[in-house]
């Protein structure tokens, strides 16, 4: 499952802009933006929870790195080695 999450979906800046207008105008209305923020907060965590990977420690991410950096140096070195073979052209119908 692959999560991706946009900078407009993380930002909380505007929930938290409202929620100053309201208490600038002395308006009733700051509980209901408190409440959307309280939404916002509370995606945002269901989402870092659904992340890949989120539950491994760091450890284990270094690792998982490690041996991917080691299989994508061993990958370029057999293209290197490929495209210095001699191909043959291949007759075209």
């Amino acid at each position: 499952m692959e999560v991706e999450a946009t900078n407009e979906d993380c930002s909380w800046l505007p929930f938290i802009l409202d929620i100053i207008k309201c208490m600038d105008k002395d308006s009733t209305d700051v509980n209901q933006e408190l409440t959307k923020l309280k939404t916002k907060i509370q995606e945002t965590r269901e989402k870092i929870l659904a992340m890949p990977e989120i539950e491994s420690s760091p450890g284990e991410q270094q690792e998982q790195l490690k041996t991917m950096r080691e299989k994508v140096d061993t990958k370029t070195q057999l293209l290197q080695k490929y495209k210095g073979l001699c191909v043959f052209d291949s007759p075209k119908s």
